[in-house]
This record gives structure tokens, sequence and C-alpha cells, in this order.
């Protein structure tokens, strides 16, 4: 196969424990497995503590796993250290050398794989380029805000041109906006340049924002991997809908499903109505909250089985409030029924 359907990461069966003194081994990742394509967007997403940095760390080569292999372009790689591996990373904390200029700070990789000045002049330009830095070339780090910073680091990395680009949450010290911003400069950057990007992050709308495919991880497992909106329209599991986006889940008794599952529904499939107003509905309940949010208002509600949901609505709904008795209905290809 070739272009974007080839796989350039393969994570074959791989596993990772860290011993510490005087306690038992922890295991960070559980034989876990993926292919990750050529030209592709792909993202590690979870809590923190679910091995996604683990992860990344042992495709970088920072990290050699206990078990199983990693292959890249189909060349085990599990062993090569870091500088052997066509692979760059952005960490979280930018490491910009503070004596040193953007255009220099952007040089410094290419430098120690001595790659020739006439064509390290023409990288860092391209680089600075891809990342809209041209004009700011002999500035130094201090001179610069949050983003800047991190565009900066952005060029450095993809100044020596690697086959792969691994991100460990390089969004996270920027405020929302610039974060905002930022995820589209990211996703942009992967689209001109076709270099595959493997994302970590525990913000499931950057990952939902941005990704080909996404991989949902807990407690060193892959739990579910797909399309944004595959994971988020069909959710595999109770973790997976509570994680990505924001979901209802109920027994299936409590809508007529049955004791043995569980079902889940987003908060904007429902639907509420006056108690009153003699619509159907598939359950009751009571508004505890009324929250206006600015795109939609939030509605909390409780059922008269003493379970909780939310409700949200672009417009705020005539006559009702806090306190006031309601029907909840929903289509029925809203549910997704969940494995316990």
């Amino acid at each position: 196969m070739k272009g974007h359907l080839q796989a350039m990461i393969s994570i074959e069966n791989v596993s990772k424990s860290f011993l510490a003194k005087g306690a038992e081994a922890f295991t960070a990742l559980d034989d876990v497995s993926m292919h990750i394509r050529d030209r592709e967007f792909f993202t590690l997403l979870g809590p923190s503590g679910c091995g996604k940095t683990t992860l990344l760390r042992i495709i970088a080569g920072f990290e050699l796993p206990s078990a199983g292999k990693v292959l890249i372009e189909g060349a085990d790689s599990s062993a090569l250290p870091p500088q052997k591996r066509p692979v760059n990373t952005v960490f979280q904390s930018y490491a910009l050398f503070p004596h040193m200029t953007v255009a220099e700070n952007v040089a410094f990789g290419l430098q120690m794989q001595k790659v020739a000045k006439s064509d390290r002049q023409a990288r860092v330009a391209e680089a600075l380029r891809l990342v809209r830095l041209e004009s700011m070339a002999s500035r130094l780090p201090r001179q610069l805000s949050g983003g800047q910073q991190q565009r900066v680091a952005l060029a450095r990395a993809l100044a020596p041109r690697p086959k792969v680009l691994l991100l460990d949450e390089p969004l996270s010290a920027l405020d929302l906006k610039l974060r905002r911003e930022m995820q589209g400069e990211l996703k942009r950057l992967q689209q001109e340049t076709g270099i595959t990007f493997i994302l970590v992050t525990h913000d499931q709308e950057e990952a939902l924002a941005m990704s080909d495919r996404i991989a949902v991880m807990s407690a060193g497992r892959v739990l579910q991997m797909g399309a944004p909106r595959e994971i988020y329209d069909n959710p595999k599991s109770r973790f997976v809908a509570d994680f990505i986006g924001e979901s209802n889940v109920l027994p299936g008794a409590a809508v007529g499903h049955g004791s043995d599952i569980m079902v889940a529904v987003r908060p904007e499939r429902i639907a509420l109505s006056m108690l009153a107003s003699g619509l159907p509905g598939k359950i009751r309940g009571t508004i505890t909250s009324i929250t206006y949010l600015g795109l939609d208002t939030l509605y909390e509600i409780t059922l008269d089985n003493g379970e909780r949901l939310r409700s949200r609505s672009r417009q705020s709904i005539s006559g009702l409030d806090a306190g006031q008795a309601v029907i909840l209905d929903w289509p029925s290809d809203a549910e997704r029924h969940l494995a316990n």
C-alpha cells in the first residue's frame, strides 16, 4: 500500500512496566497495538496516567518497551536511539535557548546533524515560513508572545524534515483563545507538510477538532479507536461516552430497555417540554437549574427515579424554569447501548 493508507508507525503488543524501589511494578501500558497511517493526524487521548505520554516516549525512543515492538515504515525500531529515528518531538515546555535568536533556535538541530550552512539557512527560512514567523527571525525568545514561542518550537522540530512529528500536549500552557488558534495552525501545518503528526492530549475538544483518528486510552489500554465523529456518535463503553464530549448514561430499565444494559444519550439530543403540554415523552423529571452558556442553554434535570441528566438547547425554551416538572424525549437513533 502507498500514500495515506500505509502504516507509518506500527505498535505491536507493546507493554511497559516501571519498577519502583520497595513497591510493586507499575504497568503504564498493557499490550497496546495500533497502526498509525502515513500523512495522518493521529491523537492519543485520555486522562492523566492513562499511558499516552509513555507510548509517545516509546515511539520517540526515550523509553524502551518492556514487551512488544515499534515499527517505523515497516522496520523494527524498538532498540534505536532517538537520534536514529526519523522522528522529532515538540514538548509542553518550549525549551528555547534564551540567548539565541529565533533563527538560531530553529537552526540548532540542523547544526547538530551537521547540515551544510547553505542548506541550513534554506531550511530555517522554510520552517519559519511554515509557521508564519519570517519577520521575527532576528528576535530573542523573550521578545515573543507565548503563541509565537510555540511556533518557534514547531519550526525547530520541522526544520530537520522528520517523517513523524510527536506533540506532547504542546498547547496546554496557552490561554483558551490562543489554544484554539493554534489548533487550526497545527492542522494547517500537518496538511501542508504531509508529515505524520501524533498528538498527546487530555483535551477531548482539541482531539475532536484536529484529528483524522483518535485512540481513547485508559489505564494503559486502548478502549476505542476511530474517526472523531465515529467515536463521538458511537461510543462503545461508558468511559468513552463520558470522556468524549458530554453524555447522559442511564440504566436501560429507566428508558424501557431492560436492566442488563446502559443507555447513553447526548444532552443536545434531549428535548424538554412542560409536563402539562400533553406531548408524549420517554421519562419525567424536574428542572434543578438552568445555565445560559452563550451558544446554548444547559438544563439540569432530576428524574422521578432520582437519576440526573442534562439537556442542551441552542435557544432558551419559553416557559421553563427551575423547579418545574418536565417531560423528556429524544429520537431512538440518539441512544447508544454501552458495555457495562
